[in-house]
């Protein structure tokens, strides 16, 4: 009876020992850079597609409570992208895993050539679909950014607007009388003096006064520069 027992005790610490250890599986990693780009994405303009992999199938990776994914500084969940997934317990490792993030969206473009210095208006402009990711960075996707504005350079029919590449309208012009205005809690001030030069819309400026003084303020449409105390 003692030796059929001890035998039984044999086989089954031998068939423990066969059992493979229990391993991350590629789903649970697939799974886990998903739903972090989700989170990532969620913000994003227009229809966002994700896919991730192809993950190698040989890789080996230990058990894992919670595997956590994360991005190095400076990437972002933008087109061709790379997302880390590591573990802290119960085995420690980490692996990098390729992904692809697609926005379908609206994005301005020249519906007409574009003179280069000139303000652009609506009728010049039409509104065009495609991935925004493969488009080059800043790319206009609303006419509001654009109209009043003008190019650093002339452009044929079809190019999409980048907001770099774009001059805001100027408000102020250098040599022109504008006026001064300060409010505050009870009080309001306005003055006039020359603008020492070109200024857009929300940009600063300096002014010089009839007595010389030299303000700074900031540039408003219809030849204000607002100041403050």
């Amino acid at each position: 009876m003692k030796l059929l027992t001890l035998s039984a005790l044999f086989l089954s610490a031998g068939a423990a020992l066969a059992q493979p250890a229990a391993r991350t599986d590629a789903a649970v990693l697939q799974q886990t850079v998903e739903q972090f780009l989700q989170v990532q994405t969620g913000g994003l303009p227009g229809k966002v597609s994700l896919s991730v992999g192809p993950i190698e199938p040989r890789l080996s990776l230990g058990a894992c409570a919670a595997p956590e994914a994360f991005m190095m500084p400076g990437a972002r969940a933008w087109g061709r992208t790379t997302v880390g997934v590591r573990c802290a317990a119960p085995s420690v490792w980490t692996v990098y895993i390729q992904a692809r993030v697609t926005v379908e969206g609206d994005y301005i473009a020249s519906a007409v050539p574009l003179a280069q210095g000139q303000p652009i208006v609506a009728a010049q402009l039409t509104t065009l679909k495609g991935d925004l990711t493969a488009l080059p960075p800043g790319v206009a996707t609303d006419a509001s950014q654009v109209v009043g504005r003008s190019s650093n350079l002339s452009l044929p029919a079809g190019v999409p607007l980048r907001l770099d590449t774009l001059r805001s309208r100027q408000v102020v012009l250098q040599g022109q009388l504008v006026r001064l205005v300060s409010s505050g809690n009870g009080f309001s001030i306005s003055s006039e003096g020359k603008a020492a030069a070109n200024a857009a819309e929300g940009q600063t400026v300096q002014v010089r006064t009839a007595s010389g003084q030299s303000v700074s303020g900031v540039a408003r449409a219809g030849g204000l520069v607002e100041v403050a105390f």
